[in-house]
């Protein structure tokens, strides 16, 4: 247990742990009814980083996690398999960094299937056009 917080609470993957706490901490205001899943979806969009079809809440917060066990598990995995050295050091410093863009493949990967579980608005913008257009052809 001492080795898991140690993990969580080291630089840098202290970052990835704070970042988690204002996710869970996001999540229990949802439960709460203070806040709305798709608070942020006004505001950002995901098309470009390939998780879109969900909403940000739910992607960010998808890859939030997974950095973060991710960022531990390696950080664990090489207080347990290797040496202490500088090089060991060094690892340790990297490894947050790099399961960074892990992290978001497997988001990615992760958020295309709930993209069944939020359907597209039925009023959306493109839609509407293409019903106009009919009513005016007939």
């Amino acid at each position: 247990m001492r080795m898991l917080l140690s993990a969580a609470t080291g630089p840098p993957t202290i970052l990835l742990t704070t970042a988690l706490v204002v996710v869970l901490c996001f999540w229990l205001l949802v439960a709460a009814g203070f806040t709305s899943v798709g608070s942020f979806d006004a505001d950002a969009t995901l098309r470009a980083w390939g998780m879109d079809g969900v909403p940000v809440a739910v992607a960010v917060s998808t890859l939030t996690a997974v950095a973060w066990f991710l960022s531990v598990g390696g950080v664990l995995l090489l207080a347990a398999c290797a040496p202490p050295c500088p090089a060991t050091g060094l690892l340790r410093m990297v490894l947050p960094v790099a399961a960074l863009p892990v992290a978001w493949r497997l988001t990615c990967l992760f958020v295309r299937p709930l993209h069944r579980l939020f359907p597209d608005e039925p009023g959306s913008p493109h839609r509407g056009r293409v019903r106009d257009h009919v009513d005016h052809a007939a």
